[in-house]
C-alpha cells in the first residue's frame, strides 16, 4: 500500500510540471504585446538599423532577453539570452550617442567539443557566412558580422538573424562531430 502513496507525488509533482509548458505558450503573446512595441514606432520614423535599439526589439519581440552590458567609444555591448541560444552583439563604429553603428558582431560561445586550430581552419573554409574562432581560454566561438547601412530595414534585420541562426547551427553541428561535420562539407 505504501508503493501507490510514493506514486502519488510522482502523479502531483507531473500535474505540476504540466502547466509549464502551457505557460510558454502564455508567454506568446507577451512577444505579440512586445511586437506592438515595434509596429508603433514606425509612425514615429522608419526603422533605424543602425540604432542598436531596432535589433534589440526585434530580438525581445521573439522572446529574448536583450540587455546593454557596457559602452565604449565607439561600441555598445549587448547580452542576448533566449531558449535558443546565448550571445552577444557587439555594435561597432558607432557616435557618441550610441547610434549610426556601422557594424555588428554576433558572438557566442560553442558548446560540444573542443575543435583543434586546423579543424577550426578547415570549418572556415566551407562557410559562406559563418567563421569559428578559438579565444584565448582555448574555447570555439561562433561568429557572424553585418555591416549596419541607413537604407537596412526590418526585413534586412531579421535576414541577419536568419543568418546567425544558421549559423549557430552549423558552428554547433561542426563542434558537435568536426570530423564529421568536415567530411561531409568536403
Amino acid at each position: 500500500m505504501t508503493r501507490p502513496l510514493l506514486l502519488l507525488p510522482a502523479a502531483l509533482l507531473c500535474l505540476a510540471a504540466a502547466p509549464a509548458p502551457k505557460s510558454a505558450p502564455a508567454k506568446a503573446p507577451a512577444p505579440k504585446a512586445a511586437s506592438a512595441k515595434p509596429a508603433a514606432k514606425p509612425a514615429a520614423g522608419p526603422y533605424d538599423a543602425q540604432n542598436p535599439q531596432g535589433l534589440m526589439d526585434l530580438l525581445g519581440a521573439a522572446g529574448a532577453k536583450v540587455q546593454t552590458s557596457r559602452r565604449e567609444a565607439d561600441a555598445v555591448f549587448v547580452t542576448v539570452t533566449s531558449t535558443a541560444a546565448n550571445f552577444s552583439l557587439q555594435f561597432a563604429g558607432c557616435n557618441t550617442q550610441g547610434r549610426a553603428c556601422q557594424a555588428a558582431l554576433f558572438d557566442s560561445l560553442l558548446d560540444g567539443g573542443a575543435p583543434t586550430l586546423s579543424q577550426i581552419n578547415s570549418f572556415n573554409q566551407t562557410s559562406v557566412f559563418c567563421r569559428i574562432y578559438q579565444d584565448k581560454t582555448g574555447k570555439a566561438h561562433a561568429i557572424y558580422a553585418a555591416l549596419l547601412v541607413k537604407s537596412d530595414t526590418r526585413d534586412s534585420a531579421l535576414t541577419h538573424l536568419a543568418a546567425w541562426q544558421g549559423c549557430l547551427g552549423e558552428a554547433g553541428g561542426f563542434a558537435r562531430d568536426p570530423i564529421a561535420y568536415l567530411a561531409e562539407a568536403a
